[in-house]
């Protein structure tokens, strides 16, 4: 037995900051490590605790959906991460958009406050300078020496990919005239500003898109993106139709104007509590600065769009998590060094959240000497643990959303798709509860 009540959690990002909340409701003493305050990482703006980087949304809230379902089992255990969220929403139609700002505000100000937890603004260095049990939270953007010991303590490469960060835009800017507010097929409320595109407009857009200047990652002889949050150039280059099937669906969207779906439709999401700033929805890009500004303003109601937050591209790196944590997401060569969040193989705010959420309960599992408990299998949680510890998925692991794909399918043969969700979301929610019990 560990006899150490203290733990050191090292990241305050959402995996990291969820978890040292955890910690500490449970009575637990812990010490926080975040370097930003002392040393900033590429993609991070401000050196607040949990600040969302490339995007304002945790996803889906229905109560019909695998991310809506993650979300409600997350609530059950009294997430701190999406009670906060939820207090720093926005508008977006069925999806739990946040005020990116007011968010981390508060998630600093909660840790901050907390009696039980030591915050250290300063860079762990290696795996040496911190006492067991550790949490290693840092997320992709692990500074380099630690990745580098990481590295040397698992003895082989990180996996890695790429991330794209979407612009955000001045809401006053956005042409009202010719974008109109609305939610897909009306099923939430008008939350979205929809910016519709004939088909000659489309055409000239992917031209231009396919012919401006890109920002390519140094250092790196291939570039893997990962599916959900591709650049939209490296859409394109899978056909010129691609984005009419992806982010610019007009499925759903009609125009007040014409009564009929556009061609295409560029969607705006809110990205503060004010309104004053926008987000184009599913639109990362790795086009430089001033290309952005000029493919963009092709849309039709951003001519004059003013851009608070140009898009970027970020480096995201991952342990191959079957091969080399355990399924209380410790090191196989380290039992009390844990892993949290994106750096696990997991993707998403929310999921990374998650991960730090269950690895409290693991750490207070085995400081108590019980037996390990996971979540069951029939869970959303149950089935992302899965996703990242099952030995099986080691030769080609990807990083993983939540997805009904994960969680194991109703057993019987029925022919209405959402009646199936419906019961193994039943099933979860059962499930959760005899296990909380």
């Amino acid at each position: 037995m560990q006899n150490n009540k203290r733990i050191t959690v090292v990241g305050a990002g959402l995996a990291g900051s969820e978890c040292a909340l955890q910690l500490a409701h449970k009575g637990f003493e812990v010490v926080l490590y975040e370097m930003r305050g002392t040393k900033p990482t590429p993609a991070h703006k401000t050196d607040q605790f949990a600040e969302l980087v490339c995007s304002n949304s945790f996803g889906s809230m229905s109560e019909v959906s695998a991310p809506g379902q993650l979300k409600w089992e997350a609530e059950q255990l009294n997430s701190f991460i999406l009670k906060a969220a939820k207090e720093a929403s926005v508008p977006a139609g069925q999806a739990l958009g946040i005020d990116r700002e007011r968010f981390a505000k508060k998630i600093t100000e909660m840790v901050e406050a907390h009696p039980k937890i030591t915050i250290k603004r300063e860079a762990v260095l290696s795996l040496d300078q911190v006492e067991r049990p550790t949490v290693i939270a840092t997320g992709p953007l692990t500074d380099e020496p630690l990745a580098q010991d990481l590295q040397k303590h698992f003895g082989d490469e990180f996996l890695y990919f790429f991330d794209a960060i979407a612009p955000i835009i001045d809401a006053d800017s956005i042409n009202k005239d010719i974008a109109w507010k609305a939610d897909r097929y009306d099923k939430g409320t008008p939350d979205y500003y929809n910016c519709p595109m004939n088909k000659e407009q489309y055409n000239n857009f992917i031209q231009e898109v396919t012919n401006a200047r890109k920002i390519e990652p140094k250092h790196f002889e291939t570039t893997e993106f990962f599916e959900g949050c591709m650049p939209i150039e490296v859409m394109v280059e899978r056909g010129p139709q691609t984005l009419r099937f992806g982010p610019m669906k007009p499925v759903g969207l009609t125009d007040p104007k014409t009564g009929r779906y556009p061609f295409a439709v560029v969607q705006l999401r809110q990205d503060n509590k004010e309104g004053t700033a926008y987000n184009i929805v599913g639109f990362q890009t790795r086009m430089a600065y001033g290309e952005q500004t000029r493919v963009f303003r092709m849309i039709p109601g951003l001519e004059n769009a003013e851009f608070l937050k140009l898009g970027s591209i970020h480096r995201n790196m991952f342990i191959n998590s079957p091969k080399r944590l355990n399924k209380d997401l410790s090191s196989k060569n380290d039992p009390w060094l844990f892993f949290a969040g994106q750096i696990t193989g997991v993707e998403g705010y929310f999921e990374s959240t998650c991960i730090g959420l269950l690895v409290a309960t693991f750490i207070e599992q085995k400081l108590s000497d019980h037996t390990l408990s996971p979540p069951p299998r029939d869970t959303a949680l149950g089935s992302l643990l899965e996703a990242i510890t099952d030995p099986f998925r080691a030769e080609n692991f990807q990083p993983t959303n939540i997805n009904f794909g994960l969680i194991p399918p109703w057993p019987e043969e029925l022919r209405d798709k959402k009646e199936k969700k419906t019961k193994q979301i039943q099933r979860a929610q059962e499930a959760l509860r005899s296990w909380i019990r």
